[in-house]
Protein backbone atom coordinates (compact mmCIF):
# COMPACT_ATOMS: atom_id res chain seq x y z
CA UNK A 1 0.00 0.00 0.00
CA UNK A 2 1.52 3.86 -0.92
CA UNK A 3 2.58 5.68 1.85
CA UNK A 4 1.16 9.13 2.16
CA UNK A 5 3.20 12.64 2.36
CA UNK A 6 1.85 13.89 6.03
CA UNK A 7 0.22 17.25 5.37
CA UNK A 8 0.75 20.47 7.11
CA UNK A 9 -1.20 23.69 8.19
CA UNK A 10 -0.16 26.46 6.00
CA UNK A 11 -1.50 29.45 3.73
CA UNK A 12 -1.02 31.47 0.77
CA UNK A 13 0.83 34.59 2.22
CA UNK A 14 2.22 37.53 0.94
CA UNK A 15 5.59 36.37 1.30
CA UNK A 16 5.21 33.16 -0.51
CA UNK A 17 3.52 34.58 -3.36
CA UNK A 18 6.64 37.34 -3.39
CA UNK A 19 9.17 33.82 -3.29
CA UNK A 20 7.62 32.54 -6.56
CA UNK A 21 7.83 35.77 -8.71
CA UNK A 22 11.57 36.15 -7.55
CA UNK A 23 11.81 32.11 -8.48
CA UNK A 24 10.14 32.57 -11.74
CA UNK A 25 12.42 36.05 -12.61
CA UNK A 26 15.33 33.07 -11.89
CA UNK A 27 13.94 31.42 -14.49
CA UNK A 28 13.71 34.05 -16.78
CA UNK A 29 17.72 35.23 -16.54
CA UNK A 30 18.17 31.36 -17.77
CA UNK A 31 15.38 31.44 -20.64
CA UNK A 32 16.35 35.04 -21.45
CA UNK A 33 19.65 34.04 -22.49
CA UNK A 34 18.58 31.38 -24.42
CA UNK A 35 16.58 33.27 -26.80
CA UNK A 36 18.28 35.99 -27.07
CA UNK A 37 22.15 34.37 -28.01
CA UNK A 38 20.89 33.30 -31.50
CA UNK A 39 18.79 36.48 -32.33
CA UNK A 40 21.83 38.78 -31.57
CA UNK A 41 23.74 36.09 -33.29
CA UNK A 42 21.70 36.96 -37.02
CA UNK A 43 22.06 40.44 -36.36
CA UNK A 44 24.18 42.61 -38.87
CA UNK A 45 25.46 45.69 -36.64
CA UNK A 46 26.56 42.71 -34.34
CA UNK A 47 28.40 40.87 -37.25
CA UNK A 48 29.79 43.95 -38.37
CA UNK A 49 31.63 44.91 -34.80
CA UNK A 50 33.00 41.38 -34.06
CA UNK A 51 32.53 39.10 -36.66
CA UNK A 52 32.61 40.86 -39.76
CA UNK A 53 34.32 38.15 -42.14
CA UNK A 54 30.93 36.52 -41.12
CA UNK A 55 29.20 39.27 -42.04
CA UNK A 56 30.89 39.47 -45.43
CA UNK A 57 30.17 35.65 -46.10
CA UNK A 58 26.67 36.91 -45.97
CA UNK A 59 26.96 39.57 -48.58
CA UNK A 60 28.71 37.37 -51.11
CA UNK A 61 26.80 36.89 -53.88
CA UNK A 62 27.67 33.43 -54.51
CA UNK A 63 27.36 32.75 -50.61
CA UNK A 64 27.08 29.06 -49.28
CA UNK A 65 23.36 28.96 -47.60
CA UNK A 66 24.46 26.29 -44.98
CA UNK A 67 27.62 27.58 -44.13
CA UNK A 68 27.26 31.50 -43.86
CA UNK A 69 26.91 31.12 -40.15
CA UNK A 70 30.34 28.53 -39.81
CA UNK A 71 32.40 30.52 -37.26
CA UNK A 72 33.83 28.84 -34.44
CA UNK A 73 34.50 31.86 -31.89
CA UNK A 74 30.63 32.80 -33.14
CA UNK A 75 28.95 29.60 -31.81
CA UNK A 76 31.82 30.19 -28.42
CA UNK A 77 29.54 33.47 -28.15
CA UNK A 78 26.69 31.16 -27.40
CA UNK A 79 28.06 27.86 -25.65
CA UNK A 80 30.24 29.65 -23.67
CA UNK A 81 27.62 30.09 -21.10
CA UNK A 82 26.83 26.80 -20.33
CA UNK A 83 30.60 25.46 -20.04
CA UNK A 84 30.74 28.07 -17.45
CA UNK A 85 27.28 27.52 -15.54
CA UNK A 86 28.49 23.62 -15.43
CA UNK A 87 32.01 24.44 -13.68
CA UNK A 88 30.12 27.36 -11.32
CA UNK A 89 27.18 25.03 -10.51
CA UNK A 90 30.09 22.71 -8.54
CA UNK A 91 30.54 25.85 -6.43
CA UNK A 92 27.16 27.05 -5.56
CA UNK A 93 26.27 24.19 -3.86
CA UNK A 94 29.12 24.17 -1.71
CA UNK A 95 28.46 27.85 -1.22
CA UNK A 96 23.90 27.22 -0.75
CA UNK A 97 25.75 24.83 1.55
CA UNK A 98 28.25 26.74 3.75
CA UNK A 99 26.66 30.19 3.30
CA UNK A 100 23.07 29.71 2.68
CA UNK A 101 20.40 30.14 -0.34
CA UNK A 102 20.30 34.03 0.04
CA UNK A 103 24.46 34.61 -0.34
CA UNK A 104 23.82 32.41 -3.22
CA UNK A 105 21.11 34.39 -5.06
CA UNK A 106 23.13 38.13 -4.65
CA UNK A 107 26.37 36.22 -6.04
CA UNK A 108 23.83 34.86 -8.51
CA UNK A 109 22.03 37.99 -9.46
CA UNK A 110 25.76 40.24 -8.92
CA UNK A 111 27.33 37.91 -11.49
CA UNK A 112 23.90 38.20 -14.30
CA UNK A 113 24.12 41.80 -14.00
CA UNK A 114 28.34 42.02 -14.13
CA UNK A 115 27.67 39.75 -17.64
CA UNK A 116 24.76 42.66 -18.92
CA UNK A 117 27.05 45.24 -18.64
CA UNK A 118 30.24 43.56 -19.53
CA UNK A 119 27.88 42.23 -22.92
CA UNK A 120 26.30 45.60 -24.03
CA UNK A 121 29.45 47.43 -23.40
CA UNK A 122 31.35 45.17 -25.34
CA UNK A 123 34.29 46.59 -28.07
CA UNK A 124 35.89 43.29 -28.59
CA UNK A 125 35.24 39.99 -29.15
CA UNK A 126 37.37 38.95 -25.80
CA UNK A 127 34.95 41.21 -23.83
CA UNK A 128 32.07 39.68 -25.43
CA UNK A 129 33.06 35.85 -24.79
CA UNK A 130 34.42 37.29 -21.10
CA UNK A 131 30.06 38.81 -20.30
CA UNK A 132 28.58 36.07 -21.68
CA UNK A 133 30.88 33.23 -18.91
CA UNK A 134 29.73 35.68 -16.22
CA UNK A 135 26.11 35.04 -17.34
CA UNK A 136 26.55 31.24 -17.60
CA UNK A 137 28.45 31.79 -14.03
CA UNK A 138 24.99 33.53 -12.93
CA UNK A 139 23.42 30.73 -14.37
CA UNK A 140 25.39 27.95 -12.36
CA UNK A 141 24.66 29.68 -9.17
CA UNK A 142 20.75 30.36 -9.23
CA UNK A 143 12.75 28.82 -18.73
CA UNK A 144 10.05 29.11 -21.69
CA UNK A 145 8.97 31.98 -20.47
CA UNK A 146 12.63 33.98 -21.08
CA UNK A 147 12.74 32.14 -24.18
CA UNK A 148 9.92 34.43 -25.70
CA UNK A 149 10.63 37.42 -24.18
CA UNK A 150 14.11 37.29 -25.66
CA UNK A 151 12.50 36.74 -29.42
CA UNK A 152 10.03 39.48 -28.48
CA UNK A 153 12.92 42.29 -27.51
CA UNK A 154 15.29 40.92 -30.80
CA UNK A 155 12.26 41.54 -32.86
CA UNK A 156 11.88 45.00 -31.87
CA UNK A 157 15.41 45.80 -31.57
CA UNK A 158 17.14 44.54 -34.92
CA UNK A 159 15.42 48.02 -36.37
CA UNK A 160 17.55 50.06 -33.73
CA UNK A 161 21.11 50.52 -35.40
CA UNK A 162 23.68 50.22 -34.80
CA UNK A 163 23.40 49.27 -31.50
CA UNK A 164 19.76 46.79 -31.02
CA UNK A 165 22.73 43.96 -29.84
CA UNK A 166 23.75 46.76 -27.19
CA UNK A 167 19.74 46.92 -26.03
CA UNK A 168 19.48 43.05 -26.59
CA UNK A 169 22.05 41.95 -24.51
CA UNK A 170 21.85 44.64 -22.34
CA UNK A 171 18.16 43.92 -20.81
CA UNK A 172 18.94 41.17 -19.43
CA UNK A 173 20.32 42.88 -16.45
CA UNK A 174 16.59 43.40 -15.60
CA UNK A 175 15.94 39.99 -14.44
CA UNK A 176 19.03 39.86 -12.59
CA UNK A 177 18.33 43.31 -10.73
CA UNK A 178 15.58 42.06 -9.53
CA UNK A 179 16.81 38.96 -8.21
CA UNK A 180 19.35 40.85 -6.38
CA UNK A 181 16.53 43.25 -4.98
CA UNK A 182 14.73 40.22 -3.94
CA UNK A 183 17.90 38.67 -2.71
CA UNK A 184 18.23 41.46 0.22
CA UNK A 185 15.08 41.05 1.68
CA UNK A 186 14.49 37.35 1.17
CA UNK A 187 14.89 35.21 4.62
CA UNK A 188 17.21 31.97 4.55
CA UNK A 189 14.93 28.54 4.27
CA UNK A 190 13.83 26.95 7.53
CA UNK A 191 16.42 23.38 6.43
CA UNK A 192 19.00 25.44 5.48
CA UNK A 193 19.17 27.48 8.74
CA UNK A 194 18.91 24.37 10.41
CA UNK A 195 22.27 23.05 8.63
CA UNK A 196 23.99 26.08 9.71
CA UNK A 197 23.09 25.19 13.36
CA UNK A 198 20.33 28.23 13.68
CA UNK A 199 17.27 26.10 14.86
CA UNK A 200 15.25 29.26 16.27
CA UNK A 201 15.53 31.01 12.81
CA UNK A 202 14.28 28.11 11.44
CA UNK A 203 11.23 27.28 13.19
CA UNK A 204 10.71 31.23 12.99
CA UNK A 205 11.11 31.49 9.03
CA UNK A 206 8.96 28.11 8.89
CA UNK A 207 6.27 30.30 10.79
CA UNK A 208 6.41 33.03 8.45
CA UNK A 209 6.54 30.94 5.24
CA UNK A 210 3.73 28.42 5.99
CA UNK A 211 1.41 31.67 7.95
CA UNK A 212 0.81 29.52 10.88
CA UNK A 213 2.13 29.04 13.98
CA UNK A 214 1.74 25.59 14.92
CA UNK A 215 4.70 24.53 12.63
CA UNK A 216 5.78 21.90 15.29
CA UNK A 217 5.10 18.32 13.45
CA UNK A 218 6.73 19.77 10.45
CA UNK A 219 9.75 21.61 11.81
CA UNK A 220 10.84 17.85 13.93
CA UNK A 221 10.29 16.40 10.21
CA UNK A 222 12.71 19.32 8.63
CA UNK A 223 15.32 18.33 11.90
CA UNK A 224 15.54 14.58 11.67
CA UNK A 225 15.73 15.15 8.07
CA UNK A 226 19.15 17.64 8.64
CA UNK A 227 20.58 14.66 11.32
CA UNK A 228 19.84 12.05 8.48
CA UNK A 229 21.48 14.27 6.02
CA UNK A 230 24.48 15.21 8.26
CA UNK A 231 25.06 11.50 9.03
CA UNK A 232 25.08 10.36 5.08
CA UNK A 233 28.67 10.02 3.60
CA UNK A 234 29.73 9.29 0.71
CA UNK A 235 26.49 10.12 -1.63
CA UNK A 236 27.92 10.58 -4.73
CA UNK A 237 30.29 7.17 -4.19
CA UNK A 238 26.60 5.07 -3.15
CA UNK A 239 25.48 6.73 -6.39
CA UNK A 240 28.04 4.16 -7.81
CA UNK A 241 26.58 0.80 -6.11
CA UNK A 242 24.98 -1.79 -9.15
CA UNK A 243 21.66 -1.10 -7.36
CA UNK A 244 21.90 2.96 -8.26
CA UNK A 245 22.84 2.32 -12.09
CA UNK A 246 19.29 2.04 -13.53
CA UNK A 247 18.21 5.66 -12.10
CA UNK A 248 21.81 6.72 -12.65
CA UNK A 249 21.74 5.66 -16.43
CA UNK A 250 18.16 6.71 -16.90
CA UNK A 251 18.66 10.18 -15.24
CA UNK A 252 21.86 10.97 -17.31
CA UNK A 253 20.74 9.36 -20.76
CA UNK A 254 17.44 11.48 -20.44
CA UNK A 255 19.27 14.70 -20.22
CA UNK A 256 21.71 13.27 -23.17
CA UNK A 257 18.91 12.75 -25.01
CA UNK A 258 16.95 16.00 -24.17
CA UNK A 259 20.01 17.91 -26.19
CA UNK A 260 19.89 15.41 -29.19
CA UNK A 261 16.16 15.78 -30.26
CA UNK A 262 17.84 19.01 -31.73
CA UNK A 263 15.78 21.51 -29.61
CA UNK A 264 18.20 23.84 -28.48
CA UNK A 265 20.16 23.76 -31.68
CA UNK A 266 16.55 25.33 -33.05
CA UNK A 267 15.65 27.46 -30.15
CA UNK A 268 19.28 29.53 -29.69
CA UNK A 269 19.78 29.45 -33.74
CA UNK A 270 16.24 30.15 -34.60
CA UNK A 271 16.74 33.21 -36.32
CA UNK A 272 19.97 31.98 -37.84
CA UNK A 273 17.82 28.99 -39.36
CA UNK A 274 15.46 31.07 -40.68
CA UNK A 275 18.04 33.67 -42.63
CA UNK A 276 19.24 30.53 -44.22
CA UNK A 277 16.00 29.60 -45.60
CA UNK A 278 16.11 33.28 -47.11
CA UNK A 279 13.94 35.04 -44.77
CA UNK A 280 15.78 38.76 -44.10
CA UNK A 281 16.78 39.78 -40.51
CA UNK A 282 13.29 40.95 -39.41
CA UNK A 283 11.20 38.30 -41.04
CA UNK A 284 13.61 35.69 -39.50
CA UNK A 285 13.31 36.82 -35.70
CA UNK A 286 9.52 37.36 -36.10
CA UNK A 287 9.64 33.84 -36.79
CA UNK A 288 11.59 33.18 -33.71
CA UNK A 289 8.57 35.09 -31.45
CA UNK A 290 6.26 32.79 -32.85
CA UNK A 291 8.02 29.74 -32.09
CA UNK A 292 8.85 30.86 -28.55
CA UNK A 293 4.81 31.59 -28.49
CA UNK A 294 4.29 28.19 -29.62
CA UNK A 295 6.96 26.74 -26.92
CA UNK A 296 5.39 28.85 -23.81
CA UNK A 297 1.85 27.22 -25.13
CA UNK A 298 2.41 24.22 -25.34
CA UNK A 299 4.12 23.95 -22.07
CA UNK A 300 0.93 24.16 -20.35
CA UNK A 301 -0.29 20.80 -21.67
CA UNK A 302 2.22 18.64 -19.88
CA UNK A 303 1.31 20.85 -16.97
CA UNK A 304 -2.27 19.80 -17.40
CA UNK A 305 -1.47 16.52 -18.81
CA UNK A 306 1.66 14.99 -17.40
CA UNK A 307 -0.44 13.17 -14.16
CA UNK A 308 -3.40 12.43 -16.11
CA UNK A 309 -1.96 10.92 -19.25
CA UNK A 310 1.76 9.93 -17.52
CA UNK A 311 5.16 10.55 -17.89
CA UNK A 312 5.84 7.74 -20.86
CA UNK A 313 2.68 8.55 -22.79
CA UNK A 314 3.50 12.06 -23.55
CA UNK A 315 7.32 11.24 -24.51
CA UNK A 316 6.51 8.65 -26.63
CA UNK A 317 3.59 10.49 -28.80
CA UNK A 318 5.99 13.49 -28.76
CA UNK A 319 8.83 11.25 -30.04
CA UNK A 320 6.56 10.29 -32.86
CA UNK A 321 5.58 14.28 -34.24
CA UNK A 322 9.12 15.26 -33.39
CA UNK A 323 10.13 12.68 -36.16
CA UNK A 324 8.20 13.28 -38.75
CA UNK A 325 8.90 17.12 -38.45
CA UNK A 326 12.62 16.78 -38.42
CA UNK A 327 12.11 14.06 -41.14
CA UNK A 328 9.77 16.65 -43.33
CA UNK A 329 12.21 19.20 -42.89
CA UNK A 330 14.99 17.51 -43.83
CA UNK A 331 13.19 16.27 -46.94
CA UNK A 332 12.13 19.42 -48.25
CA UNK A 333 15.66 21.33 -47.53
CA UNK A 334 17.79 18.69 -48.64
CA UNK A 335 14.91 18.84 -52.33
CA UNK A 336 14.58 22.73 -52.56
CA UNK A 337 17.87 24.34 -50.35
CA UNK A 338 20.59 24.41 -52.41
CA UNK A 339 24.19 26.10 -51.37
CA UNK A 340 22.83 29.65 -53.33
CA UNK A 341 19.61 30.95 -54.22
CA UNK A 342 16.49 30.60 -52.01
CA UNK A 343 13.35 28.98 -51.21
CA UNK A 344 10.10 29.94 -52.27
CA UNK A 345 8.40 32.03 -49.65
CA UNK A 346 5.63 29.09 -49.32
CA UNK A 347 7.69 26.23 -48.62
CA UNK A 348 9.96 28.76 -46.24
CA UNK A 349 6.36 29.32 -44.56
CA UNK A 350 6.06 25.26 -44.34
CA UNK A 351 9.61 25.03 -43.00
CA UNK A 352 8.52 27.39 -39.77
CA UNK A 353 5.15 25.23 -39.62
CA UNK A 354 7.00 22.21 -38.96
CA UNK A 355 9.82 23.60 -36.47
CA UNK A 356 6.75 24.65 -34.69
CA UNK A 357 4.66 21.40 -34.67
CA UNK A 358 8.48 20.24 -33.75
CA UNK A 359 9.10 22.87 -31.03
CA UNK A 360 5.05 22.02 -29.79
CA UNK A 361 5.73 18.65 -28.84
CA UNK A 362 8.83 19.03 -27.13
CA UNK A 363 7.72 21.70 -25.03
CA UNK A 364 5.02 19.07 -23.39
CA UNK A 365 7.31 16.28 -23.20
CA UNK A 366 10.90 16.03 -23.72
CA UNK A 367 11.57 19.75 -22.18
CA UNK A 368 9.93 19.21 -18.71
CA UNK A 369 10.22 15.77 -18.75
CA UNK A 370 13.52 15.84 -18.76
CA UNK A 371 13.82 17.48 -15.82
CA UNK A 372 11.07 15.84 -13.91
CA UNK A 373 11.88 12.70 -14.60
CA UNK A 374 15.26 11.94 -12.94
CA UNK A 375 13.94 13.92 -9.73
CA UNK A 376 11.74 11.27 -9.57
CA UNK A 377 13.60 7.94 -10.18
CA UNK A 378 16.69 8.62 -7.71
CA UNK A 379 16.15 6.87 -3.95
CA UNK A 380 15.87 9.02 -1.08
CA UNK A 381 19.77 8.57 -0.10
CA UNK A 382 21.03 9.60 -3.21
CA UNK A 383 18.23 11.81 -4.87
CA UNK A 384 20.19 15.08 -4.32
CA UNK A 385 23.66 13.77 -5.46
CA UNK A 386 22.11 11.96 -9.27
CA UNK A 387 20.27 14.79 -10.10
CA UNK A 388 23.06 17.32 -9.55
CA UNK A 389 24.70 14.30 -11.67
CA UNK A 390 21.81 14.13 -14.26
CA UNK A 391 21.85 18.09 -14.69
CA UNK A 392 25.65 18.33 -15.20
CA UNK A 393 24.90 16.05 -17.84
CA UNK A 394 22.38 18.29 -19.67
CA UNK A 395 24.95 21.46 -19.22
CA UNK A 396 28.09 19.26 -20.75
CA UNK A 397 25.82 18.47 -23.90
CA UNK A 398 23.90 21.40 -24.22
CA UNK A 399 27.48 22.90 -24.45
CA UNK A 400 28.34 20.68 -27.00
CA UNK A 401 25.00 21.41 -29.39
CA UNK A 402 25.91 25.18 -28.94
CA UNK A 403 29.24 25.16 -29.53
CA UNK A 404 28.99 22.29 -33.18
CA UNK A 405 25.50 23.43 -34.85
CA UNK A 406 26.68 25.77 -37.11
CA UNK A 407 29.74 23.85 -37.94
CA UNK A 408 27.38 20.60 -38.57
CA UNK A 409 25.13 22.44 -40.60
CA UNK A 410 27.23 23.76 -42.95
CA UNK A 411 29.16 20.04 -43.08
CA UNK A 412 25.80 18.02 -42.83
CA UNK A 413 23.87 20.76 -44.59
CA UNK A 414 19.95 19.62 -44.78
CA UNK A 415 21.51 16.26 -43.51
CA UNK A 416 21.00 17.50 -40.02
CA UNK A 417 17.90 17.26 -39.48
CA UNK A 418 18.08 12.84 -40.31
CA UNK A 419 20.63 13.25 -37.76
CA UNK A 420 18.47 14.67 -35.37
CA UNK A 421 15.62 12.08 -36.50
CA UNK A 422 18.17 9.18 -35.94
CA UNK A 423 18.63 10.30 -32.81
CA UNK A 424 14.47 10.83 -31.62
CA UNK A 425 14.00 6.99 -32.84
CA UNK A 426 16.55 5.71 -30.64
CA UNK A 427 14.89 7.61 -27.53
CA UNK A 428 11.29 6.28 -28.54
CA UNK A 429 12.75 2.61 -28.12
CA UNK A 430 14.63 3.71 -25.11
CA UNK A 431 11.37 5.01 -23.48
CA UNK A 432 9.45 2.27 -25.03
CA UNK A 433 11.56 -0.52 -23.35
CA UNK A 434 13.73 0.88 -20.46
CA UNK A 435 12.02 3.62 -19.41
CA UNK A 436 9.50 3.27 -16.34
CA UNK A 437 6.17 5.06 -15.54
CA UNK A 438 6.61 7.40 -12.34
CA UNK A 439 3.48 8.59 -12.72
CA UNK A 440 2.22 8.45 -8.79
CA UNK A 441 4.77 6.70 -7.23
CA UNK A 442 6.21 8.17 -3.92
CA UNK A 443 9.61 8.61 -3.63
CA UNK A 444 9.86 6.74 -0.64
CA UNK A 445 8.92 3.30 -2.79
CA UNK A 446 10.89 4.06 -5.77
CA UNK A 447 13.49 1.16 -5.63
CA UNK A 448 10.86 -1.30 -4.86
CA UNK A 449 7.95 -0.37 -7.42
CA UNK A 450 10.06 0.92 -9.96
CA UNK A 451 13.13 -0.95 -10.58
CA UNK A 452 12.71 -4.29 -8.54
CA UNK A 453 9.36 -4.71 -10.85
CA UNK A 454 11.19 -3.67 -13.94
CA UNK A 455 12.10 -6.62 -16.45
CA UNK A 456 15.06 -4.82 -17.52
CA UNK A 457 16.18 -3.44 -14.31
CA UNK A 458 14.70 -5.74 -11.45
CA UNK A 459 18.26 -7.76 -12.33
CA UNK A 460 20.39 -5.47 -10.89
CA UNK A 461 18.57 -5.69 -7.43
CA UNK A 462 18.76 -9.68 -7.60
CA UNK A 463 22.29 -9.90 -6.38
CA UNK A 464 24.38 -6.73 -5.03
CA UNK A 465 28.01 -7.34 -5.39
CA UNK A 466 30.09 -5.02 -3.49
CA UNK A 467 29.35 -1.90 -1.76
CA UNK A 468 30.45 -0.03 -4.05
CA UNK A 469 30.91 -1.44 -7.08
CA UNK A 470 29.08 -2.09 -10.10
CA UNK A 471 30.74 -5.36 -10.93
Amino acid sequence: MASREPHYKSKITPYVFACWILAAFGGLMFGYDIGISGGVTAMDDFLVKFFPHVHERKLHAQEDNYCRYDDELLQLFTSSLYLAALIASFFASKACTKLGRKPTITMASTFFIAGAIICASAEKKRMIIAGRILFGVGVGFANEVGIFIANLINYATVMIHPNGWRVSLGLAAVPGLVLLAGSLFIMETPPSLVEMGRKEEGREALRIIRGVDDVDAEFEQILAAAEQAKQGKHHFRRLFKRSNFPPLFVGTIIQVFQQFTGINAIMFYAPVLFRTLGFNSHASLLSSVITGLVNVGATFVSIYAVDKIGRRKLLLQASCQMFVSQMAIGVILSTHLQATGTMSKGLAAVVVILVCTFVMSFAWSWGPMGWLIPSEIFPIETRAAGFAFAVSTNMIFTFVIAQAFLSMLCHMRSQIFFFFSAWIVAMGLFVLFLLPETKGIPIDQVEERLWKKHPVWSSFYKEEGSEYGMA
